[in-house]
């Protein structure tokens, strides 16, 4: 009984008199697209014989961008921790995906490149992003996709901005 009291607390935050219902937020909502997209973009990969997660595919196209970053960099552009981003590129690396370097200047620091095959991979994912991309926005106009864009930004703003609103 005590565990639902929590459970009902956290779910319905009383704030200046207004309940907030997190079914009835936008985080649920977020979480399930993502997830959905998740799902799709993985199922389309297989279905290509892509051999590749949504994280190796962020990590062949922050290369893509600009091959030869540097661990720290890679981890900062992915939004992973060091060791996460460690273990994923390790595997990528068993798939030959990637190579990493030490560097000549600094022996502590790997910067991390495409090998022909990663560029290969890479290349592959385009049409399988644009296919999904396409199911993503269909009935979707020009004008609501920029609504959905900027309100995204402001909610990652909101995340993001330096005073404390939790």
């Amino acid at each position: 009984m005590q565990l639902f009291g929590i459970f009902t607390y956290i779910c319905t935050m009383n704030t200046k008199s207004k309940t907030k219902d997190f079914e009835n937020s936008i985080a649920p909502w977020l979480g399930k697209t993502v997830k959905i997209v998740e799902y799709h973009l993985q199922e389309t990969f297989d279905q290509h014989h892509i051999d590749l997660t949504k994280e190796q595919m962020i990590v062949l196209k922050k290369l893509h961008n600009k091959d030869g970053l540097n661990q720290n960099e890679l981890a900062f552009l992915t939004l992973r921790n060091k060791s996460s981003l460690t273990r994923l590129l390790r595997k990528m690396e068993k798939k030959k995906y990637i190579s990493r370097k030490q560097s000549k200047v600094d022996k502590r620091i790997n910067n991390v490149y495409l090998t022909d095959l990663g560029r290969e991979i890479f290349k592959k994912t385009r049409p399988v992003i644009q296919k999904i991309i396409d199911v993503m926005e269909q009935h979707i106009t020009e004008k609501e996709k920029q609504q959905i864009i900027h309100t995204l930004k402001k909610i990652q703003f909101n995340f993001n901005s330096k005073e404390p609103s939790l």
